[in-house]
């Protein structure tokens, strides 16, 4: 498979699929000897079913290690790290991921109890799993979605999975997507499967999935986040993390230079994935600044579920979210690094459950 390719496939049977997709990708021949230690890293980012439009469907996983071991791949593994608030171990059982490593007896590595090391990612310092940097051939198996912060989450992002909870934090800190650039300049994908079955197109964490029954291969993780946009109604240069890791020699953003295959076409028509824009829409209440993606995912779900309750909302004041207003005073913040406000949600992150509660005993005390 080049680098300029995008290979499609759609339908219901999503492990068979992903098997079909495999063989056309010739990927065992891209992993060449038998012995090469293969990992794979799903997106598990919460503890949540894949139906709602959040993490890998675990018949992808499944598909890509029957193919595998089928071809007389035996060293293989899966590994990954839920996001700030959720823990790995209860997100593997919940999305049915654990029940597939078991069936063909692969690890899962939990990458929130491993140990981490400091890297130089092209003059960036960041910290990484042991396990994400042991030699393997390393696929990429994110799933197409939106996202609060960034708009878009897919191959590039996914790499955030790779890195301790402290390091997560501290992306944040620096804005998110300078630092997701760099991390891609130093972990190499060897191979991208993405799950385009039924992401959420707004939030990050799910719950409004969209289906599209489609999954896609390539090898970019630059070009496949600049076909997501493309997809999604975006230019790469709304995403400033893409045209980053370009300047950076990850991959590259020309659509026009790609071949882009299907494999069969879909059993109905099958539109453009446009976002609702709902967290653009949200984001009116809310003052971000370094807020982690947990805690502020949180919140915009507490305040998608207020609207479609109440109606538009009222506050007095900006909702205050994020790492830079510790140590500081406001009037209404969201997660304990606003504790110094005079109205603040303690937790970190708190729930969107919590964050509900809150903002609607704030309206109604008014």
């Amino acid at each position: 498979m080049q680098n300029q390719q995008i290979i499609l496939i759609h339908g219901k049977n999503h492990k068979q699929m992903t098997k079909q997709l495999l063989q056309a990708a010739g990927l065992a021949d891209e992993i060449g000897s038998r012995d090469t230690p293969v990992a794979l890293k799903p997106n598990l980012v919460i503890g949540a079913p894949a139906s709602r439009g959040a993490t890998t469907h675990p018949e992808l996983v499944a598909g890509v290690l029957e193919y595998l071991q089928e071809n007389g791949f035996r060293d293989l593994r899966v590994i990954e790290g839920s996001w700030v608030g959720s823990r790995t171990s209860e997100a593997v059982q919940t999305s049915g991921l654990l029940d597939v490593c078991r069936q063909y007896r692969v690890p899962f590595i939990d990458l929130q109890k491993d140990a981490s090391a400091s890297y130089d990612a092209k003059g960036m310092q960041i910290k990484v799993c042991n396990e994400a940097m042991r030699p393997s051939f390393l696929i990429n198996m994110p799933v197409l979605k939106g996202h609060g912060q960034t708009l878009i989450t897919c191959a590039l992002k996914n790499a955030k999975g790779l890195i301790p909870n402290s390091e997560k934090r501290r992306f944040h800190a620096l804005g998110l997507h300078a630092p997701i650039a760099h991390l891609n300049a130093l972990i190499h994908w060897d191979f991208i499967l993405v799950d385009n079955i039924c992401g959420d197109l707004d939030f990050e964490e799910g719950g409004n999935p969209v289906e599209m029954d489609r999954i896609f291969a390539c090898k970019d993780p630059v070009l496949c986040d600049s076909f997501v946009c493309r997809t999604m109604g975006y230019q790469p240069q709304d995403v400033p993390y893409i045209p980053m890791a370009e300047a950076l020699g990850v991959g590259s953003t020309d659509l026009s230079a790609a071949t882009i295959t299907a494999l069969n076409e879909p059993a109905q028509a099958v539109t453009d994935q446009r976002p609702s824009r709902r967290v653009q829409a949200l984001g009116r209440y809310v003052c971000a600044d370094a807020a982690c993606s947990a805690c502020y995912g949180s919140l915009l779900y507490a305040l998608n579920k207020l609207e479609a309750d109440y109606g538009r909302l009222t506050f007095d004041d900006t909702i205050c979210i994020g790492q830079n207003y510790r140590g500081k005073t406001g009037s209404l913040g969201i997660g304990s690094c606003t504790q110094g406000f005079a109205c603040s949600l303690k937790g970190c992150p708190p729930s969107a459950a919590e964050i509900y509660d809150f903002l609607l005993a704030h309206m109604t005390a008014r």
